[in-house]
């Protein structure tokens, strides 16, 4: 059986720790110049000594363009609200949608998808800002080197004594595994825990005259 599952990358490994932040009375004009000055698409707002309160995304920001020369529809008025705004607690989206720092980069990946954002802001345990996760951050880990990750395979994969007889190469993130397995039900095993591997991108399996993708 495989020896055990792989160390976890979390999102405090790959994030971003110096955050450009803003204060809920940040006015509309100083928050264009920071998103322009940092090449950013978002900012997350502070209240208090740090807590994350809301974001103010471009989103947010292009509502009072979108109504500058149109009357709203029905089902607008909430966002046609925003177009008089001019401080950021007025534009921000609230509550915030946040990342522990311990999350791990398939948890901080799935909340982005799930609620189509570009940036996570990290808090703490108490809500205070960390630093900021984006979508090229989760990327970094497929910028490991083949040999490091060939050596975690061999590591927390393949070293269980069922698994002596196996060997692992990767090229350019593609993980393949060769060898005599006597116990061919663990080939499922075995590939999910590979792919579990931060960085690999695809899996192979070689085990005797029979290779497959996985």
């Amino acid at each position: 059986m495989p020896a055990g599952p792989p160390a976890r990358y979390t999102v405090s490994d790959v994030m971003t720790h110096t955050a450009v932040a803003i204060g809920e009375n940040a006015p509309y004009k100083e928050i264009v110049a920071l998103m322009d000055q940092w090449k950013v698409s978002a900012l997350p707002v502070l209240a208090g000594e740090g807590r994350v309160v809301g974001v103010v995304s471009e989103a947010d920001l292009l509502v009072k363009e979108a109504f500058r020369d149109a009357e709203p529809r029905p089902g607008q008025f909430a966002a046609a609200a925003k177009a008089g705004a001019v401080r950021a607690g007025e534009l921000m989206s609230s509550p915030a949608v946040t990342v522990r720092a311990d999350a791990t980069l398939a948890e901080a990946a799935r909340i982005m998808a799930q609620r189509r954002l570009k940036r996570l802001p990290v808090v703490d345990e108490i809500g205070l800002l960390e630093g900021v996760c984006s979508r090229s951050d989760l990327l970094k880990v497929f910028l490991r080197e083949d040999a490091e990750i060939a050596a975690e395979i061999r590591r927390t994969v393949l070293a269980s004594n069922a698994l002596t007889g196996l060997t692992v190469t990767v090229d350019e993130g593609v993980a393949t595994v060769r060898g005599g397995l006597a116990d061919r039900s663990l080939v499922p095993l075995i590939a999910r825990a590979v792919r579990a591997v931060e960085g690999v991108v695809d899996v192979h399996v070689d085990f005797g005259a029979h290779e497959s993708a996985v």
